[in-house]
């Protein structure tokens, strides 16, 4: 233990740098700059106001994330709890005083950027998790009470994000501490009593959905019953990906993108246009870069020595799995269309921030992978 200490406290700036993963930090680079050309594609060719600021909030966070990854992980780990309750307290203030756009009251106007706390709380949630159960004995895991407690701690946030209301990201807030519970080692049978309950209740949760949300879920169905209404996203997404073929139309030569058929292009949409543009094989080399991502996260958390490292790379990658795995099936018309941004790539300043802070927790647990915490 106090090897370990004495280890980290005596490593050099230029031998904190060596410890850099460099290959999850190149995946990273590659795919912003994949996501910055994408930003000028929607702009028509031009450096217009997403490209500008898209490109401007990338080179921000990249360069905090450097910065987040030389803060020692045992101070992550000391911070968890504030960083979730300062981020709940947060979204209580947007739920009641935010600013409304599109009928939802989710953000916070911070001038320098329009804050959505629910963006935060993705990360939040892990890292709360991550030092409940880092302090936990894994063989009282399944005790109920070790149980009880994060599930009130998840609940919380979800239910203030639902009430903005942002479906969506409550149901991806609510699998991101599901996932961490089960990476935890709680036992199956709570997940599979959970699952029976989920699928009981379903028809009444269905009834307090707003009346967009039903019809979403109904267009999921089927589309072409409104193909000029609610089923219109969907139909131009799937025309747009399957009309880029093997290599695509070419860079800035998708139609559907350019005669302004694709809505919401440059957020949630982001990967249609792109994959309209390079086809599927420019399709593949992103999922390679994703996947290579995902697998250096999981391996960082793998050769950490602290469990609370092991748990949040284990959980973030995780995480990082399920939001592309949501936004590429919504585009796909595979699941229903619901707010999920493609990390690093889809417009949005909240999303990349708190990606970006994932991604440097996980950078410290690399720099700092031998620090043991008590």
């Amino acid at each position: 233990m106090k090897d370990s200490i004495t280890f980290t406290n005596q490593l050099t700036f230029f031998q904190k740098l060596r410890s850099f993963d460099y290959t999850l930090l190149t995946c990273i680079m590659l795919i912003g700059i994949i996501g910055i050309l994408s930003m000028y594609s929607t702009d028509g060719g031009e450096i217009l106001y997403h490209t500008k600021n898209h490109t401007l909030r990338f080179c921000i966070f990249f360069t905090m994330m450097i910065i987040i990854s030389f803060i020692n992980i045992r101070i992550w780990h000391n911070l968890s709890y504030i960083f979730y309750f300062v981020t709940l307290l947060l979204l209580v203030w947007a739920s009641f005083y935010g600013i409304t756009a599109s009928g939802s009251q989710r953000w916070i106007n911070l001038y320098f950027i329009n804050l959505q706390p629910s963006e935060l709380m993705k990360i939040a949630i892990i890292a709360c998790f991550a030092k409940y159960y880092h302090r936990a004995q894994i063989q009282n895991v399944s005790k109920i009470t070790n149980i009880l407690v994060p599930i009130i701690v998840l609940i919380l946030p979800t239910f203030l994000v639902i009430s903005q209301p942002d479906l969506g990201t409550s149901i991806l807030i609510a699998l991101s501490g599901i996932i961490v519970l089960w990476l935890s080692g709680v036992n199956i049978k709570y997940f599979f009593y959970s699952f029976i309950l989920f699928i009981i209740s379903a028809p009444f949760i269905i009834s307090f959905l707003k009346p967009y949300q039903k019809l979403r879920i109904l267009t999921f169905f089927d589309p072409d019953k409104d193909p000029l209404g609610a089923g219109y996203q969907i139909i131009q997404s799937k025309i747009a990906v399957g009309s880029g073929g093997l290599t695509g139309k070419g860079f800035l030569k998708g139609t559907q993108g350019y005669l302004e058929f694709l809505p919401e292009k440059h957020t949630d949409f982001i990967f249609t246009l792109y994959s309209e543009e390079f086809g599927f094989l420019g399709s593949l080399i992103l999922l390679i870069l994703y996947a290579i991502l995902i697998f250096r996260v999981i391996r960082i958390g793998s050769l950490s020595r602290s469990f609370f490292s092991k748990i949040f790379c284990y959980g973030f990658g995780s995480a990082i799995f399920l939001y592309i795995a949501v936004n590429m099936s919504m585009v796909l018309g595979l699941l229903p269309i619901v707010g999920s941004p493609l990390p690093i790539m889809s417009y949005g300043g909240s999303s990349m921030l708190a990606t970006m802070i994932g991604f440097g927790i996980v950078m410290s647990s690399k720099i700092y992978s031998r620090e043991q915490i008590s």
